[in-house]
């Protein structure tokens, strides 16, 4: 049975905004779990909510996240920032990529446009160009008798 999609907003009453944010810390600290274990990463959440009472939670252990958070200051700016992205540059890569796909589906579209242009289609193009040509040449005449006289 499928869940009904919740609606993402502040949740005004005290007693089901703290049971969501429970179940919620639960659901998070399995995933960190399932991630390190099946990636073979290393890796740790920290929660904190000051509506929730002072107590930091920290999965695996503190002494753990301490050891990794120091591990990954110790790595040089360029391979700590190489994955990093914040809200505007995630946009902006989102747009280029975006606009990449586009680019390469209105050239797949005109190509197949120019595949499905059948000879006829080509016959009707040649008296269409045949019949400017001929247009172009009277007004030619027509002006080159108008200068003469």
């Amino acid at each position: 049975m499928s869940r009904k999609k919740i609606k993402l907003a502040y949740i005004t009453n005290d007693s089901a905004r703290k049971t969501t944010y429970k179940r919620r810390t639960k659901c998070l600290v399995k995933k960190v779990r399932e991630l390190t274990t099946l990636c073979g990463i290393e890796g740790f959440a920290v929660m904190n909510s000051p509506d929730f009472g002072s107590q930091v939670e920290v999965w695996p252990s503190l002494e753990d996240a301490r050891r990794l958070l120091s591990d990954f200051k110790k790595l040089p700016l360029s391979k700590q920032n190489k994955k990093m992205v914040n809200q505007e540059s995630f946009l902006e890569q989102s747009l280029a990529k975006a606009t990449q796909q586009l680019r390469k589906l209105r050239e797949k579209n005109r190509q197949k446009e120019l595949k499905e242009f059948d000879a006829m289609d080509l016959d009707e193009v040649d008296l269409l160009v045949k019949q400017n040509l001929t247009d172009i040449d009277y007004r030619v005449r027509v002006l080159t008798k108008a200068s003469r006289s």
